[in-house]
């Protein structure tokens, strides 16, 4: 068999039936992500010798930049859909998830990774980085809708604004973890040092760069276009293009390109708010990112087949079941226990915290810097938590949205 013609074809078909899992998701109250993972299983346990290898750990720069990558164009997806424009007392939601839930999912879950799992400190907040962020790839069931959507929402609002700002915001506690290997095995790095530049200088270059490429793409589109026939544009892609533009910059400026994406979108949503172009920004957003979260979730199935889960024990199967059913809601709850919505909707943001593909990343990206102990096991109690999430996630977030909503 030609493993080449192979996965051509299974490509096309995994990508070919996208086109009609949204609506089927719908209808069902399942999420197309459990499917994906469903056919992964099955194509590595039917053909596994013609299908590429699956394990993260054995190819560690294709799982990084492919994990960056849906990353990046679903924080420009999320960025573009969302209609409140933004300011400290309307964001107040998402803020307070982040200043308060966040930290203190890292805290419980580095803790929990010490004392539960026997991690040294270093793999321990390597882990509650990972852990913390709610993904906004898999989340789209909790998200709001396309631009200028009609149907209101503050649970939605909060979980996709919260979903786009803290895979930014998370990244210096993994540049923590990444410090404190560096101290543990000898190196010259300080704390102040840690704080001064992955804290303060790369989340300020992210807000900057991305609030400055927003308004000049947005002044681009919507001013010089409109004036200009011969440079009038309205494809998708440019989307795409200001994702992957954006990104770039942001990087070499040694910034944190994830934030700088979210507020790009941000801004670019704002300017001319009401034109229909943003439609087809997020059109071609969409789409790309479900094209390549098919092809993800098999390989994830695959790597669960391969034997990604191989290490689990008891204590990994409570951790994950602790920190997704009691961390996360309760810190979701604490964040939201002041905010003027009903009680079910503060349990609804804490309880739909879904862990996913950004977990993946950022581990990817802790080890790409520096060589952790335990690796194996953190593999295997990320996807362990990823695969919960993924199904208790996506067999409740449709019927519970209709009853909270």
């Amino acid at each position: 068999m030609d493993d080449y013609l192979l996965i051509l074809t299974l490509t096309g078909a995994a990508t070919f039936a996208m086109a009609w899992m949204p609506g089927f998701s719908k209808k069902t109250g399942i999420s197309y992500s459990i499917f994906y993972i469903l056919a992964g299983v099955v194509l590595y346990l039917a053909v596994p010798e013609y299908l590429p290898d699956p394990l993260p750990q054995n190819n560690k720069n294709f799982t990084l930049h492919l994990t960056e990558l849906i990353v990046i164009v679903s924080l420009m997806g999320s960025g573009i859909k969302i209609d409140r424009p933004f300011s400290f007392k309307a964001w107040s939601s998402p803020l307070k998830l982040i200043g308060i839930t966040m930290l203190l999912c890292i805290a419980a879950a580095a803790l929990m990774g010490y004392y539960v799992l026997s991690l040294g400190l270093a793999s321990a907040v390597l882990l509650g980085a990972a852990l913390a962020p709610t993904d906004p790839v898999l989340a789209a069931d909790v998200q709001v809708g396309p631009p200028n959507d009609k149907a209101k929402s503050e649970v939605k609002f909060t979980l996709t604004s919260e979903a786009g700002l803290n895979d930014g915001v998370a990244f210096p506690f993994t540049w923590l973890a990444i410090v404190l290997g560096l101290m543990v095995s000898g190196s010259q790095v300080s704390f102040l040092e840690w704080f001064a530049f992955d804290v303060l200088y790369r989340l300020g270059a992210g807000v900057l760069i991305g609030w400055a490429c927003g308004k000049g793409i947005g002044f681009l589109l919507f001013r010089i276009s409109e004036k200009n026939g011969p440079l009038a544009s309205r494809d998708g892609f440019l989307a795409i293009a200001a994702t992957l533009l954006v990104y770039g910059l942001t990087e070499f400026a040694h910034g944190y390109g994830f934030l700088a994406v979210f507020i790009c979108s941000i801004t670019l949503r704002h300017y001319e708010k009401d034109h229909h172009y943003h439609k087809e920004l997020h059109s071609f957003t969409d789409q790309t990112e479900r094209l390549l979260l098919s092809l993800l979730m098999i390989l994830f199935g695959g790597a669960l087949v391969m034997g990604i889960l191989q290490p689990i024990n008891k204590e990994m199967i409570i951790f994950a079941v602790v920190f997704l059913l009691v961390i996360r809601p309760l810190a979701g709850w604490l964040a939201m226990a002041t905010s003027k919505i009903q009680n079910r909707e503060k349990w609804a943001i804490g309880f739909f915290g879904i862990k996913g593909l950004g977990s993946v990343f950022y581990l990817s990206f802790g080890f790409s810097e520096f060589h952790f102990e335990h690796q194996d096991q953190l593999w295997a109690v990320v996807f362990l938590t990823i695969l919960l999430s993924i199904i208790m996630h996506g067999l409740s977030a449709t019927t519970v949205m209709k009853k909270v909503e």
